[in-house]
């Protein structure tokens, strides 16, 4: 067993705490998974914190929420897409709450999760079948902390061909599904902590900390790449985002269950 290895960037500290004030002074995460009294306070606004279940999509969790409220019409919105092989927290917006969306996407966000050494596939995780294989049984620890480095502080990032990034109004995952060539354009991200928890190779344990707009499946890519060698992303947990915690979320059918409940109430 090797031991973990952390390398962070602390230049912008101050900036985050800001943010986190910010955020925390709105809603506090402390108070999000309170006991309702009446349907009425979602059209108000609410702030709810959800586990997003494995291979479910953002858009399946807040269909199910909203669904729930029927036949009251009900805004409900996600504030930050998690792939659907992805696990974790999820920032769901009701009501007029749904007009803060903009700000809580914007926060940092932190996740957990393995990589697999020794091969690329062409969505960089799970969707699809491994292609490239290499040997990797001589990558050392040295390497693997050098390899870390590079990637701390702002950086440039190329989203995945099989992304949801829109090039000239079209999703690229739609060109690349129908095989054409796609044209990735280059986004500037902040990546603020890369922590390797376990290496059990091929398998690497991450922790990241990284602003909006981060791809982890680009930067599992860029990192075998670093290696001279290929990676993937096996698993991943988005654990914050802000100062919101996936340990304070609710599941989405605990959740659902508490609209119907409320639902019966009122009628």
């Amino acid at each position: 067993m090797i031991s973990p290895i952390f390398v962070g960037d602390y230049t912008d500290l101050s900036n985050h705490t800001v943010r986190c004030n910010r955020i925390f002074n709105q809603c506090n995460p402390s108070q999000l998974k309170k006991s309702f009294s009446d349907i009425n306070e979602f059209a108000e606004g609410e702030l709810l914190l959800v586990n997003k279940p494995y291979k479910w999509t953002s858009f399946d969790v807040v269909g199910k929420i909203r669904n729930a409220f029927k036949p009251l019409k009900l805004k409900v919105g996600h504030a930050g897409t998690l792939d659907p092989l992805a696990t974790g927290l999820l920032i769901i917006c009701t009501g007029k709450m749904t007009k803060q969306i903009d700000t809580f996407q914007a926060e940092e966000k932190e996740y957990t999760g393995t990589m697999t050494l020794g091969a690329t596939t062409p969505t960089y995780d799970l969707e699809s079948e491994p292609e490239q294989k290499f040997e990797t049984s001589h990558i050392s620890e040295e390497q693997i902390k050098q390899a870390c480095r590079q990637f701390i502080g702002d950086i440039q990032q190329f989203p995945p061909a099989h992304s949801a990034v829109k090039i000239d109004g079209e999703r690229l995952y739609e060109k690349a599904r129908r095989g054409e060539e796609v044209e990735r354009r280059p986004r500037f991200i902040n990546i603020s902590e890369f922590e390797i928890t376990r290496i059990e190779l091929p398998e690497l344990d991450f922790r990241v900390v990284c602003s909006k707009g981060t791809y982890i499946r680009s930067l599992v890519d860029d990192f075998g790449r670093a290696l001279d060698n290929g990676a993937y992303l096996s698993r991943l947990r988005r654990t914050r985002s802000g100062s919101f915690k996936v340990t304070d979320a609710w599941e989405v059918m605990e959740l659902v269950n508490v609209i119907r409940e409320l639902k019966i109430v009122e009628n």
